[in-house]
């Protein structure tokens, strides 16, 4: 999977998701972006973006708890890092995409390679 984080951000465009007035601090939104199932947490002032799939088996994983920058998927409790969307334990092996998020004009928006 790619860590879209680590791309020049000039080789992504931006889609505006919302205000952030619409996502309250530790809360977290469901979207779909291009057929893609996307998670967006709002967590101490930060905004971060994973793909609502575990690589493990490809079960929901957006409703998982979060323990730190953790989010544990609730089938089977593997972890990935929302910041770089990393698996960071078993079962699951395989990273899952992650997105840069930016503010801009008080709108949340999500970055994804310019197709």
């Amino acid at each position: 999977m790619f860590d879209y984080t680590k791309y020049d951000p000039d080789t992504l465009e931006y889609i505006e998701i919302c205000s952030i007035v619409e996502l309250s601090e530790g809360e977290r939104l469901f979207l779909e972006v291009d057929d893609k199932q996307i998670v967006l947490f709002r967590i101490n002032g930060d905004y971060f973006a994973v793909d609502d799939i575990c690589s493990h088996d490809d079960g929901p994983l957006g409703e998982g708890d979060l323990e730190g920058d953790n989010i544990i998927c609730p089938r089977h409790g593997a972890r990935f890092d929302i910041r770089t969307g990393k698996a960071v334990s078993l079962p699951a092996v395989i990273d899952i995409c992650a997105y840069p998020v930016r503010i801009r004009n008080n709108n949340i928006e999500i970055g994804f390679l310019k197709t």
